[in-house]
C-alpha cells in the first residue's frame, strides 16, 4: 500500500465525540512512553502527524487520521504510566475500554509492546481482555532497532511464553523500527488486505 494522503481529522474526549463510523479504521494503543507517536509517522511518512512528546501520557484523547480517503488510524491514549492522577487513569481506562467495546467501525487493534523490556503484567492483562471480548488484534513490537538479534529474540520468546500460558493459538505478532521503517510494508499490507472485506457499518 502506497500512502497519498494522511491528515488530521478531529481529537475526541469521550466515546460519543468520535468521528462518523464510517470509514474502516485500525486503532493503535499501548503502553505510554512504547513509541506510538513515532511508529504512526513512520508507518505513514509523516514527521508530525502523530505528536511525539519527552513526556510520558500527554496523550490523553483519541486522534483520529484519515489515510488515502479510504480508512482511519486512530491514536489512542497510553496506558499504565504512574505518574498521571489516578482519576485521569480511570479516565484513559473508560475511554479506550468504550472504543474497543463499542466502536463498531474497528477492524483491528494493533497492541504496542517495546520489543526491549520483559513482559509486562498491564500489557497482558489487557491482550488477555481483548482476546476474552473477542476483539480482532494484533501485537507490535517497538523499538527493534535499540537490540541485538540475540536480545530481541530472547524477549520475543518471553513474550510468547507468557502468552501460552493461557492462549492455545497466539495472535498475529510485527516486529517493527521507527527509525529503519522495519515491519512498514507487513503492516500496510495487512491493512490493505483486510481493507478488502469492509463493509459499510448500518
Amino acid at each position: 500500500m502506497e500512502i497519498h494522503s494522511a491528515k488530521f481529522v478531529k481529537s475526541s474526549a469521550k466515546f460519543e465525540q468520535l468521528p462518523e463510523p464510517n470509514y474502516p479504521e485500525y486503532g493503535f494503543v499501548g503502553r505510554s512512553n512504547v513509541g506510538k507517536s513515532s511508529l504512526i509517522n513512520a508507518l505513514v511518512e509523516r514527521k508530525s502527524l502523530a505528536k511525539t512528546s519527552s513526556t510520558p501520557g500527554k496523550t490523553q484523547l483519541i486522534n483520529h487520521f484519515l489515510i488515502n480517503e479510504e480508512w482511519y488510524l486512530a491514536d489512542l491514549p497510553g496506558y499504565g504510566y504512574a505518574k498521571v492522577s489516578k482519576t485521569q487513569r480511570a479516565g484513559f481506562g473508560k475511554m479506550i475500554t468504550d472504543y474497543v467495546l463499542d466502536r463498531k467501525s474497528l477492524m483491528n487493534l494493533f497492541v504496542l509492546v517495546d520489543s526491549r523490556i520483559k513482559p509486562q503484567k498491564i500489557d497482558l492483562e489487557f491482550i488477555e481482555f481483548l482476546g476474552v471480548k473477542e476483539i480482532p488484534f494484533g501485537i507490535v513490537f517497538t523499538k527493534t532497532d535499540k537490540l541485538t538479534q540475540k536480545q530481541a529474540h530472547a524477549n520475543q520468546k518471553a513474550f510468547r511464553n507468557a502468552l501460552l500460558q493461557k492462549w492455545e493459538q497466539l495472535p498475529a505478532m510485527w516486529f517493527t523500527s521507527a527509525v529503519k521503517g522495519r515491519g512498514r510494508r507487513e503492516l500496510l499490507a495487512f491493512i490493505k488486505e483486510v481493507n478488502e472485506v469492509w463493509t459499510p457499518v448500518n
